[in-house]
């Protein structure tokens, strides 16, 4: 196996990581006013994050890194490229730290009330836009080869606004509100758990329905490969098995099928590209791959 195989693999576990762990974060801090109803409630359901949350941020910081070491092409393509919507993910994940911090500093109902939003907002934001930027990755953007010899971007933003990558969005929003909710009801009890079930259950048919739809497009019109089949199908029944073991009440099982859904829904991802890592939109132009 060569190196560059290792190290697409070492990237897909860290955002494998990434979207298990952090998914969850962002689910819980979205649906916060939503299942939390009062202030007794919506401390509760911050706690439950209390412990996780910072840690879990690390698996980006490490995927980013080492996208950096191993394919510095590609990391300066996709930064440059992508500068708007990583920059507005950035501040979202910002605003995110700094409500959770400051949420506390003050027993206000007004003052809680805003850092509530801001919590919200900033987990939003992310959990929208990773999707978007992994559908154009995968879906491919204009790309030239400069008189230097590098490949830069050369499209706009609204080129990023396509109604592919605009699937991908609502797809990781809805995975991400989903599982978010399934670990809600598995780390609470009485009427916050009983909300965040119902809410699992309702949004879990969205996202399904939302999932199935994103991942066929991108098998039917972006693979040329027949292996990632299985990982849809996998990822479509581990859904499927989640939102069962929700409605039965069993949310360990349901925690751990949503977070099988999500690792093979990257997995698919990243097989569909390979051995790219940064294709032209027109696929008979040059583009970046791992070697």
């Amino acid at each position: 196996m060569e190196l560059q195989t290792i190290w697409i693999g070492l990237i897909a576990v860290l955002w494998v990581g990434y979207f298990v762990l952090e998914g969850f974060d962002f689910g819980v801090a979205m649906l916060l006013r939503a299942v939390g109803k009062n202030e007794a409630e919506r401390r509760a359901i911050v706690t439950t994050l209390g412990p996780l949350w910072d840690g879990n941020e690390v698996w980006v910081l490490v995927a980013g890194g080492a996208t950096f070491a191993a394919f510095p092409e590609w990391y300066a393509t996709l930064f440059s490229g992508f500068y708007l919507p990583l920059l507005l993910i950035l501040v979202g994940l910002i605003l995110r730290g700094v409500a959770f911090e400051y949420r506390s500093k003050n027993a206000g109902a007004a003052w809680r009330g805003r850092w509530d939003v801001a919590m919200a907002v900033g987990s939003f934001v992310p959990a929208l836009l990773w999707g978007v930027a992994f559908a154009n990755i995968v879906r491919g953007v204009p790309l030239a080869e400069s008189e230097l010899g590098n490949i830069e971007y050369v499209g706009g933003f609204w080129n990023l606004l396509n109604p592919y990558a605009l699937l991908g969005g609502l797809v990781t929003l809805s995975l991400f509100l989903t599982h978010g909710a399934i670990f809600l009801s598995l780390k609470t009890s009485g009427a916050i758990r009983d909300r965040a079930h119902a809410l699992a259950g309702k949004i879990g048919l969205v996202a399904a329905v939302l999932a199935v739809a994103f991942l066929v497009w991108t098998q039917v019109a972006y693979s040329d490969k027949t292996w990632t089949w299985v990982t849809i199908i996998g990822a479509a029944a581990a859904w499927l098995g989640g939102l069962a073991a929700n409605a039965k009440r069993r949310e360990g099982w349901a925690f751990l099928l949503s977070a099988i859904t999500l690792a093979l829904a990257v997995v698919t991802l990243f097989g569909v590209l390979y051995p790219n890592v940064m294709p032209n939109i027109d696929r008979t132009q040059v583009g970046l791959d791992i070697y």
